[in-house]
């Protein structure tokens, strides 16, 4: 597991970067000679396609409504996938992601059940008290963002992921050239009227060879404090941005079949005396100085020749830092304001897809293998030491040509954890070894009209942390594993031709279960949980035709108890789990013009949960392509989100939402 040393050669060699972009897919109708042939149908008018080719309940985001969204994080892109909410919105570090229940919880802004990559790099901490996500990455950066809930889909990435997992693919330099030789660029500038924003992005893609291409991204992105739906100032909002992107790939071999990706990725956010308590601005904590810098730098090799379904190589090595430097401007000592925190992770990722025929089934089985260290800096309320890890993964999907998908996936993954010898650790210099075997199986069927029912079940192990190394009263945190099984059921449509000749509708349904035990999160009060129980249901669909009318709709309801020991009985009760995602619904009306105008609507809908009141929030957005003749693109972008200046703040929220905001974008590309 000593791989270490091997960050140097990422770092050294970031100068050199990016990867292929990959056709999109179209999905046409099949139609008999007698009823003639309509082409292909490109499923382009919807802003998110439904993927209702799995069973897997997943949800991606591509670059035309990153663009669209004008979001000031990731967070706040992904926070209208079901079963996604935002612990605050509007700051990268006062922000956090929960997902079915899990992630953030205004407590701590991560933790291992929400999975974060970039390129294939795990970033984020683990726990760290009351500072948000640490995800402070700029959405102008991807291509593409994947959110995978549950735990069904994510044994290729990681152990322990109950809520889900949050990945990031960066822009190509060939999404900029369309693979051709030559230089080509776009620059974005925008502005949000709520928080005074002002956004730059600068990106820069280079192919001198059909095989070689390099990209560069630097984005900026400044605002001030927001005002909520009543006009109050929310102080401690504003923040400072920067981003850069550095990425390069290198085509070669016998059809070009080998190639080599590198990347670089480095966002810094500065905030400046304000309170080290990032959720709630909490008075108690007193105030900081706080420099938040995240680094990921992914140095890939690939493998696929042509004519050879068995091999389709990857490995990948990745080293992400985060590091918070911390000082502390006013307010009472409590040894915890002036901790520096750091978090380093390196790993090693190989893995193989193959295609083959065998036991009367197709088969895509991706096999591979992972190398992980981890090492943390010993601060103040968060222990130092380092984590490695090794697991061995396999997922086959066994199509059996009759409508029927059957994937089996399993994961092995054995853990040595290590305290630090710095600081006052109690266990300092102590190692905990863990292992676990995690899995489960999903299948589809696909009936020959456009249904297709699923179901999964998933088991899955959250290994120990390097933050519980410091708990004395609970030596099994250090030695036992949290445990969760989910349960999913649902169907799916998938149609051209429903109400005319030339529309799409599709849709899925999800319904799940999941229950908790071995309950280990730290802190004192780990003791009297027995288990949690959390369900939902979660929507997904769209309808497109081709006059350019499109819906998107989502919904989610979910709920959750905990089941607890009464102290000093030991019986047990049930009490409410409140860190459930709220019950909503979203829904999108917007109709294309000639494929120049875009504009819509989009209303999200809350339900009252206890004392928080519900309510209904109404955005607008609208792009138009500006012909100029001699520009590839030029794109003006206005959104309008809060349009009534509605004054609301979900259960899960520690402050009030920013109220109505004006987004504005011109895009140049050539």
């Amino acid at each position: 597991m000593q791989i270490k040393d091997m960050r140097g050669v990422l770092l050294c060699s970031a100068s050199a970067m990016a990867l292929a972009l990959s056709a999109p897919v179209a999905k046409a109708q099949d139609a008999s000679e007698e009823d003639g042939f309509l082409g292909l149908l490109v499923l382009g008018n919807n802003k998110r396609e439904v993927q209702t080719d799995t069973a897997a309940p997943e949800t991606v985001i591509n670059a035309e409504e990153i663009q669209d969204r004008q979001a000031s994080s990731i967070a706040e892109l992904i926070d209208s996938v079901p079963g996604v909410a935002l612990v605050n919105s509007g700051t990268p570090t006062g922000a956090g992601i929960n997902i079915r229940g899990h992630g953030a919880d205004g407590t701590y802004g991560a933790n291992q059940k929400v999975q974060i990559q970039i390129d294939g790099a795990s970033v984020g901490s683990e726990e760290l008290y009351r500072i948000g996500t640490q995800l402070t990455t700029d959405p102008e950066l991807y291509r593409e963002v994947s959110v995978i809930r549950g735990t069904v889909g994510s044994f290729e990435y990681g152990s322990g992921v109950i809520g889900g997992v949050v990945r990031l693919d960066t822009i190509n330099a060939s999404d900029l050239t369309d693979g051709q030789v030559g230089l080509s660029g776009r620059q974005t500038l925008g502005y949000h009227g709520n928080s005074n924003a002002r956004i730059s992005s600068t990106i820069l893609g280079w192919q001198p060879t059909e095989n070689l291409e390099f990209l560069f991204n630097y984005t900026r992105r400044e605002q001030d404090d927001y005002t909520d739906g009543n006009g109050d100032v929310v102080s401690d909002t504003a923040s400072e941005v920067s981003s850069l992107l550095l990425k390069g790939k290198y085509s070669f071999g016998d059809n070009a079949a080998q190639s080599l990706t590198l990347s670089f990725n480095e966002s810094t956010s500065d905030e400046k005396d304000v309170p080290y308590d990032a959720f709630a601005g909490n008075a108690a904590f007193g105030n900081v100085d706080r420099l938040t810098e995240t680094k990921s730098a992914v140095l890939e090799y690939a493998y696929n020749p042509l004519g050879n379904d068995l091999v389709d190589l990857t490995a990948t090595l990745s080293y992400a830092d985060q590091y918070i430097e911390q000082e502390q401007v006013s307010g009472t000592p409590f040894g915890i304001q002036d901790a520096d925190h750091r978090y380093e992770t390196t790993k090693l990722t190989v893995k193989n897809s193959a295609l083959f025929q065998a036991f009367g089934a197709k088969h895509t089985l991706r096999a591979g293998a992972e190398i992980l260290r981890k090492e943390r800096l010993n601060a103040a309320s968060a222990p130092g030491g380092t984590d490695q890890r090794l697991a061995l993964f396999a997922i086959d999907e066994l199509d059996f040509d009759n409508g029927l998908t059957v994937t089996p996936a399993l994961r092995y993954e054995r853990q040595e954890i290590e305290a630090s010898t710095d600081g006052n650790n109690i266990r300092a210099g102590e190692t905990f070894n863990n292992s676990a075997l995690m899995g489960g199986v999903s299948a589809r069927y696909a009936f020959q009209n456009g249904f297709a029912v699923f179901g999964s079940v998933a088991y899955t192990a959250g290994f120990p942390i390097i933050d519980d190394v410091d708990y004395a009263d609970y030596p099994t945190l250090m030695t036992q594993t949290e445990k969760a099984v989910t349960h999913e059921i649902g169907a799916s449509f998938d149609r051209v031709g429903v109400f005319a000749s030339d529309d799409v509708v599709m849709a899925k349904v999800n319904l799940w279960q999941t229950r908790l035990w071995d309950y280990t999160s730290s802190g004192s009060s780990f003791a009297e949980f027995d288990r949690q129980d959390t369900k939902g249901v979660e929507i997904e669909a769209s309808y497109s035709h081709m006059s350019g009318f499109y819906v998107d709709m989502n919904a989610n309801i979910s709920s959750g108890h905990w089941t607890k020991f009464q102290s000093g009985t030991n019986e047990r009760y049930r009490e409410r789990y409140d860190g459930m995602p709220p019950t909503n619904l979203a829904l999108t009306l917007g109709k294309k013009f000639n494929e120049q105008l875009d504009v819509s609507w989009e209303g999200a809908f809350f339900k009252r949960f206890e004392d928080t009141p519900g309510f209904a929030v109404h955005n607008l957005r609208a792009s138009y392509d500006i012909d100029t003749g001699f520009l590839k693109e030029a794109k003006l972008r206005v959104g309008v989100d809060n349009l009534f200046d509605k004054q609301y703040q979900t259960h899960l929220a520690t402050r009030p939402a920013p109220g109505r905001n004006i987004k504005v974008s011109l895009t140049a590309a050539f």
